[in-house]
């Protein structure tokens, strides 16, 4: 293999890397001040559109994790960032909560159930079956259709819920459209990390949980990814797919080392 530059930037999945079910998994708050402490960019991302990153950057510190709200990356704020460039100053009919209304508002974006320029699907605990038959008759009007992520299930406490992709298919199904879907895998999403951190990816590393999503998205931006196991990929499955990550951990307390070892030598 040619050379291997330095790791200069780190990108991290959340749930099941950081955080299983709000509780911090071991080693993450040590990880996240060895990459501050050492003076590497980094981001978080998720896919989970529900939250604002000042709500996250809450809820994080809640289990042990502090992480500056500015290095917080949401499919909302990608979804946003992406109608940004696409329709300025635009409008859309939302179906989601206010991680998504809240970025929407930020780049100027009109919230309406009148003839929208979108309709953006997000996440929501709280589907409800008269948003999404306006969803649907919207987008039987003309209305663009957008989903922030393509999961089609989460996890709870309480066990599986139906996620962004499950409620994507129903709209699908009904009007025969599909959304284009901004967050993982899309590497849109990678991208416009890389870009909010001013890294290149041929020295960012992608850590994740899913091989679907966080590994293949992280592989198709040309960065090197960890796949760690404390997640949602359990070992046997890895070799299913047809592309393999950089590398394989138990857990993120696992890639602590990797950040002296990534920053100072070159891979062969």
């Amino acid at each position: 293999m040619s050379e291997m530059k330095p790791v200069e930037s780190w990108l991290t999945d959340m749930d099941g890397v950081l955080v299983h079910e709000q509780q911090a998994i071991p080693g993450a708050a040590e990880f996240i001040q060895t990459l501050i402490d050492s003076g590497r960019r980094f981001l978080v991302l998720t896919n989970n559109s529900i939250f604002t990153p000042r709500d996250l950057r809450a809820r994080l510190r809640a289990g042990g994790i502090d992480i500056p709200e500015d290095a917080i990356w949401t499919s909302a704020m990608a979804a946003a960032q992406f109608l940004d460039g696409q329709r300025r100053g635009g409008s859309a009919y939302v179906v989601g909560e206010a991680g998504l209304t809240t970025a929407l508002h930020d780049i100027g974006y009109t919230m309406t159930d009148t003839d929208p320029d979108y309709v953006v699907l997000g996440e929501t605990r709280t589907y409800s079956f008269e948003a999404i038959t306006r969803a649907i008759r919207l987008i039987e009007a003309g209305a663009r259709f957008i989903a922030t992520n393509p999961d089609p299930s989460g996890p709870s406490q309480e066990g599986t819920l139906p996620a962004t992709g499950a409620v994507a298919a129903l709209i699908t199904r009904a009007t025969g459209v599909e959304p284009y879907f901004v967050g993982k895998p899309n590497p849109l999403m990678m991208r416009s990390a890389l870009n909010r951190i001013d890294a290149h990816s041929e020295s960012t590393v992608m850590i994740g949980d899913r091989m679907d999503t966080d590994v293949i998205s992280g592989l198709e931006a040309g960065m090197r990814t960890i796949l760690v196991l404390s997640g949602s990929t359990r070992p046997e499955q890895v070799d299913r797919f047809p592309y393999v990550p950089s590398r394989v951990v138990d857990s993120i307390a696992d890639v602590i080392p990797l950040v002296a070892e990534y920053g100072q030598q070159a891979e062969q």
